[in-house]
């Protein structure tokens, strides 16, 4: 059988709608395969949501934590697009059956102020572009069965993206150590993971100034008021239903996300 990217792209798609996990999509691809061939496959997508009426409100990074790297068997970041329909209020719960086989992760967001649209940002750039920064939850999901993934099938399948939850706390950067921050995530009482801000490639802002040149290059630089999920603080923990997660990180409270 010939796969195009349409045709990846479209059983992506399916898998997500029917919660029915597909092989890998590597093989599919070829070995000559590249990231921009994987990129070109979350296009697609991105724009078929973009025609149903889906509101593009920021960008999640993966794959910045060391410890989530290995956990995954890749060695670079990665980038997916943020709709508002994956958004989830703090301590909303998340129905059963919407996900495949989901897993969480605790991260900082920003939300920007102003657009970021030069080809080679610098902190100073971020910092003045950032309007507040928040404790959040990934809810991450692979359309690919039993996570067995590569960077060439995450990057496909927008990044693993499924859901986001964002704390009510705003706070502004000049308030908080983002390399030094403690991250700890509870599940019903119990650590389950442990972190520190310098674990998303040593500071997130890092990692926001990777996906801002990225996205730049990309066509789809990041605008005033959008969201960035700027990458995981430490490992991620995979949920099952009746799950509660408390995500606590210094200087920015907590959020929580319940699955039914």
């Amino acid at each position: 059988m010939s796969y195009t990217a349409e045709t990846i792209a479209a059983s992506l798609l399916q898998a997500e709608q029917t919660r029915q996990p597909i092989v890998p999509i590597r093989e599919q691809l070829g070995s000559d395969a590249t990231v921009d061939d994987a990129y070109a496959i979350q296009e697609l997508n991105t724009e078929r949501a973009l025609e149903n009426g889906r509101r593009l409100v920021g960008r999640k990074i993966g794959l910045t934590s060391v410890a989530v790297q290995k956990q995954l068997g890749v060695d670079s970041p990665d980038f997916g697009m943020l709709f508002a329909d994956m958004a989830y209020g703090d301590g909303e719960v998340i129905p059963q059956g919407l996900l495949i086989q989901p897993k969480v992760e605790a991260e900082i967001a920003l939300v920007l102020k102003a657009d970021l649209n030069q080809k080679q940002h610098t902190y100073a750039d971020i910092l003045s572009a950032t309007d507040y920064a928040l404790a959040a939850i990934e809810v991450v999901d692979s359309r690919i069965e039993n996570w067995k993934i590569s960077l060439l099938d995450t990057v496909a399948d927008n990044a693993s993206s499924a859901a986001y939850v964002l704390s009510s706390k705003p706070v502004k950067l000049e308030h908080v150590d983002l390399s030094n921050c403690q991250m700890t995530m509870t599940r019903r009482g119990e650590v389950v993971s442990q972190g520190i801000g310098k674990a998303c490639l040593s500071n997130p802002l890092n990692a926001a100034i990777w996906l801002a040149d990225e996205m730049v290059k990309r066509d789809r630089p990041l605008k005033k008021g959008d969201l960035v999920l700027t990458g995981a603080l430490g490992p991620m923990v995979a949920a099952q239903s009746g799950d509660e997660f408390v995500v606590e990180i210094d200087g920015f409270g907590s959020v929580t996300v319940v699955f039914a």
